[in-house]
């Protein structure tokens, strides 16, 4: 019998088996070397930053940021027990400052001895930027060496003294491969296969959505309820159906308030700029699905009409706030289908930023200029004092003009014609740009 290890356990399927009986079966296949750890060849493989971290003989604090089930915790441990330190581990969820305080007094007493501690603080992020601090000065001395595990971009949720100090490690969600293998090795350990069918197991793994403890879990759960006698008698393998009645869907990782909000929705604006009408509507339908507010969505098609859609189909603005009007007038899930058609139209509308840009120009054009006066031509003139200061003088009535087109200058006096506005050959624009080609010949016969 291997010989017990305090901090990380013995290694993969080493196990007595009444310790195990009260274990869960992810803890149980929890890899115990970086070979075994599935799905990170990127950080694991001969040439990843993991690996050559661990050449190195020196472990540098770390910040992991990937999703649920990809391997933090478990990095954590084997880089704590691969380096030789003392692992202490502490949520952020349920820790506080005061906890911290005890583990440095106690990392401070250990280091005293030789000996260096690796302290892994799961969902790092839910510290404060003041809570963060505190780690500042044991990071420093070398009190401790810090793991952080978040789920959420570091660049938003740490402050810029701690992630300083830190390397930051992005891990992947698991594939489909990394979950089979890792599916294959509950079956070794279990002795016996996972009484699914091909396309329920391919299902199951669909189903996990990159997340391996949620896999393992839920594996864990189907041998509980199909013991091998039934297996044996052709009456316990299930079936995609069974499946979906035996196990809830799990909810998408999707937090309305957090990183995958923002990456979410900049997929689905990437996707209709794209004109791509299967990707956005995919975006949309993976928003829908994680809870997001469709209000919010219709914000963000509005905006999307109104800068990447513009004057190549004017109708485009219409259309988003019609779908956001047809929600509000139909509720869900009837009104999902409205912002759907709007989704489709936009990504298959042609598409300008020409006004967008325009209207950036014009912006600075106006911050530079100050507050120079319209020329006195274009100005109303109410009073005698007024007109006779030449207010209005010589303007021109364009309506009476030939071609409905007078050519006047607008500008302030000497400032001279400015072109912000540049249609583009797309859409309803081709016919802007020709009557912006005409009258700018027309102007220029002006003496302009």
């Amino acid at each position: 019998m291997k010989k017990s290890n305090k901090n990380n356990g013995p290694s993969l399927f080493e196990h007595e088996t009444s310790h195990d009986a009260n274990r869960p079966l992810a803890d149980i296949l929890r890899p115990q070397s970086l070979g075994e750890v599935m799905g990170q060849e990127h950080l694991l493989g001969k040439d990843g930053a993991l690996t050559l971290i661990v050449q190195s003989g020196h472990l540098p604090s770390i910040i992991l940021w990937g999703p649920p089930g990809c391997g933090k915790t478990t990095l954590a441990r084997i880089l704590a027990k691969t380096s030789g330190y003392h692992f202490e581990t502490l949520s952020a969820v349920v820790g506080g400052v005061n906890d911290l305080r005890q583990i440095f007094s106690e990392a401070e007493v250990r280091l005293k001895d030789g000996v260096k501690t690796l302290l892994m603080v799961d969902e790092i992020h839910r510290f404060n930027r003041g809570q963060q601090d505190v780690f500042l000065p044991y990071i420093e001395d070398g009190t401790i060496t810090l793991v952080g595990a978040t789920t959420e971009n570091p660049s938003f949720e740490l402050n810029g003294a701690l992630l300083s100090r830190c390397k930051v490690l992005v891990l992947k969600r698991l594939e489909s491969g990394a979950l089979e293998k890792i599916l294959e090795r509950a079956e070794t350990y279990m002795k016996k296969p996972l009484p699914v069918t091909k396309e329920a197991r391919e299902m199951l793994i669909a189903m996990s959505d990159g997340d391996g403890r949620y896999l393992i879990n839920l594996a864990e759960t189907i041998f509980a309820a199909r013991p091998l006698p039934l297996q044996q008698a052709g009456k316990g393998v299930i079936t995609p159906e069974e499946l979906m009645k035996f196990a809830q869907k799990r909810m998408p990782l999707y937090d309305k308030h957090q990183d995958s909000h923002y990456n979410l929705i900049s997929a689905l604006h990437k996707s209709l700029r794209g004109s791509d009408p299967d990707a956005a509507l995919y975006w949309f339908c993976r928003m829908i699905d994680g809870g997001e507010d469709p209000l919010y969505i219709c914000r963000r098609l509005t905006n999307f009409a109104v800068e990447d859609v513009g004057m190549a189909d004017p109708n485009a603005v219409h259309i988003a706030l019609a779908a956001k009007d047809a929600y509000d007038f139909m509720g869900s899930p009837e009104g999902e289908l409205a912002i759907a058609h709007a989704v489709t139209y936009l990504a298959t509308a042609p598409k300008s930023n020409a006004n967008y840009v325009a209207f950036k120009s014009a912006t600075n054009e106006a911050k530079r200029s100050g507050s120079l006066m319209p020329p006195k031509h274009i100005l109303n003139a109410p009073t005698k004092l007024m007109r006779e200061e030449g207010y209005s003088k010589g303007y021109m009535y364009d309506h009476n003009a030939k071609g409905g087109f007078s050519g006047q200058d607008y500008f302030p006096e000497g400032y001279g014609h400015k072109d912000f506005y540049f249609p583009k050959e797309k859409g309803y624009e081709r016919e802007i740009k020709a009557r912006l080609d005409k009258w700018r010949v027309l102007r220029a016969g002006k003496g302009e």
